[in-house]
């Protein structure tokens, strides 16, 4: 009964459901994008959730993200949004790790996606993975580190951006030779000159729900259905002309970061 409406839909039926329950979506971030992704993902029965997030809950984050109170103020992002996931849907996992992710921490990661590997009843395959990592940060740092985890351990890699009334995303799956995220962005990952963030450049609350939904919904998609309505392609949002275009993109076969790992 609590995925009833899911199953109504056409191309969508118990099948895909139990594919669902059978795949665990990895969110680096657990702020204004790993809210409402977060949540809209615990809702439709994602059966693993787990969080990464090392920072704490301040006042100023309550404008957008979504999971917190007041009361939460001065607590760590990604437990305290693991409880909330819990009381919201008690029959799936949810799980997180205080941490930033770093050169020291990818090993961690890349144990959790063996770990999660060994344990699905669905076979991982070259044209659908049972786990997906979410770049729900906005740190250009941390965004190569994903990427070159996507590249090395043939996952996909689902990256939103937000930022002021605009956002941005695309789901890389450079394992089939459609280009990775470094393809697309190349140097501008090294270039702290042009870094923005919600703390330098402001955000529209509503920026973040928007963009954090988008990406919850194409993870339902590709997690349940084994589809990218994206693939090759980067979607721009425009908030404040209520505008929305699609830029494709090729891989870039002298890439520093897919052209050794991808044949």
């Amino acid at each position: 009964m609590r995925y009833a409406r899911q199953v109504l839909l056409d191309g969508w039926d118990v099948s895909a459901q139990v594919r669902l329950k059978a795949s665990t979506a990895i969110i680096v971030g657990a702020g204004g994008l790993g809210c409402p992704a977060s949540e809209t993902l615990a809702r439709a029965g994602v059966g693993h959730i787990h969080l990464i997030d090392d920072d704490t809950i301040e006042m100023s984050n309550l404008q957008r993200q979504t999971l917190f109170t007041a009361s939460n103020v001065g607590q760590n992002k990604a437990e305290t949004a693991s409880e909330v996931l819990n009381q919201i849907n008690p029959l799936i996992e949810v799980s997180y790790s205080m941490q930033r992710l770093d050169a020291q921490s990818m090993d961690d990661l890349s144990d959790l996606i063996a770990q999660k590997r060994h344990e699905s009843l669905v076979p991982h395959s070259a044209d659908h993975s049972t786990i997906l990592l979410l770049d729900c940060t906005d740190n250009f740092a941390i965004r190569q580190l994903l990427n070159e985890i996507s590249v090395v351990e043939r996952l996909p890699l689902l990256s939103a951006s937000a930022i002021a009334m605009t956002g941005q995303l695309a789901l890389y799956e450079p394992y089939k030779n459609t280009g990775c995220y470094y393809c697309v962005f190349g140097e501008i990952l090294t270039n702290k000159s042009v870094e923005q963030n919600c703390a330098n450049s402001g955000v529209l609350a509503s920026t973040t729900t928007v963009m954090g939904n988008m990406q919850a919904n194409l993870a339902l998609q590709y997690l349940g259905l084994g589809h990218n309505p994206l693939s090759g392609q980067l979607l721009n949002w425009d908030g404040k002309h209520m505008s929305q275009h699609n830029l494709r993109f090729k891989r870039d076969y002298s890439c520093k970061v897919c052209a050794g790992q991808i044949g």
